[in-house]
């Protein structure tokens, strides 16, 4: 493991050059991984192992006829390496059980019987084993059960391998049975492409996740960019100049620069009356939602966000209520102009 300085922290992370792709091989050799569920990060891990070299087959629905095809549509081969969940968890050694946090509560029942002495149950979120007591997943003794924990979407997963990079990802032993569940784990963090893999346990990464899905990465930004934006049109400001001025301009040019090289870079690269205004009002904004991040965090400990998770996810019209909230933000005047602004890039304008 390498040891890294993180802004005054050390930590021990595990990159390609300490376990590299031919080690992850070779410890993979004789495992049939088999990845449950193709929706959000199945198709990404899964895809990428096959590519790497590792023996990968795949378990969905076949009532789910849209990921059935997709599946197939991807190379995975009915009766050869596309299987029912039930079948391809018997078939598998590692069994990566990647379906939604809901659907691992409703066929944990028809899983947990095929899961052999020696095998990983392989998570890549703590959910459904931190909140037990709601989920009802509690696996036997007699497996390891691991967890790698990309952090970034599945799209994102492919996109960075298929681009040579790879996303971070945290890693967890929750359960070792073999005696090999660390280095079962790190093989299959470096063969779903993993950037670095960096030590955490089921329950933090729940935590962290849960806090920053509902805080920073989607909930919080949303929520930020809607209040700014209806502050401008309230003001008199066009559609497209609140748009650009609260999305655009964020998204194509000031992201980009913190991506590469730091907030303060960032700042230092700003005109002096944008670094000043910045500067002042980062203050106030902290103050303001640090109160609100506190309920968030309290509300993902006691299980309370996990109980609303596991009710709505778990109904029969969890899709159509989930498409009609969808349609009212798809539909606003902010991202239907969002729309118009992107359809107006250089890359998209139309040529003659």
């Amino acid at each position: 493991m390498a040891q890294i300085d993180f802004g005054g922290v050390i930590e021990e992370v595990v990159t390609r050059d300490e376990f590299p792709l031919e080690k992850a091989r070779e410890v993979l050799k004789d495992e049939v991984v088999a990845v449950l569920g193709y929706g959000v990060q199945g198709p990404a891990q899964s895809l990428n192992m096959r590519d790497n070299g590792i023996n990968v087959i795949v378990g969905q629905w076949p009532g789910d006829q849209a990921a059935w095809d997709r599946a197939v549509a991807d190379g995975w081969e009915p009766g050869k390496t596309l299987f029912p969940l039930e079948e391809a968890a018997e078939r598998g050694t590692i069994i990566q059980y990647l379906v939604s946090d809901a659907a691992q509560m409703l066929t944990w029942p028809t899983i947990k019987p095929h899961l052999k002495e020696g095998d990983a149950l392989y998570f890549s979120h703590g959910f459904s084993i931190v909140y037990s007591d709601q989920t009802g997943v509690v696996p036997p003794e007699y497996v390891d059960v691991i967890m790698v924990a990309p952090k970034g979407s599945g799209r994102s997963v492919r996109a960075n391998f298929l681009a040579g990079s790879g996303i971070n990802a945290s890693y967890a032993i929750y359960q070792d049975y073999t005696g090999r569940a660390l280095e079962r784990t790190l093989a299959l963090g470096i063969a779903i492409g993993a950037g670095y893999l960096f030590p955490t346990t089921f329950q933090k990464e729940v935590y962290s996740d849960l806090t920053g899905e509902r805080g920073v990465l989607m909930g919080a930004l949303a929520g930020i960019m809607e209040a700014q934006y209806n502050l401008l049109r309230k003001h008199g400001h066009s559609p497209s100049e609140a748009f650009n001025e609260t999305v655009e301009e964020l998204t194509q040019s000031l992201i980009r620069l913190v991506d590469q090289h730091g907030m303060d870079w960032m700042y230092a690269n700003c005109s002096t009356t944008a670094q000043r205004g910045a500067l002042d009002w980062r203050h106030e904004f902290r103050k303001a939602v640090e109160p609100v991040f506190d309920r968030l965090y309290e509300s993902v400990v006691s299980g309370r966000e996990t109980a609303i998770v596991l009710k709505a996810n778990s109904a029969p019209d969890y899709k159509e209520k989930l498409e009609a909230e969808l349609r009212e933000m798809r539909e606003s005047e902010m991202w239907r102009a969002g729309a118009a602004v992107r359809a107006l890039r250089p890359e998209n304008w139309k040529r003659g």
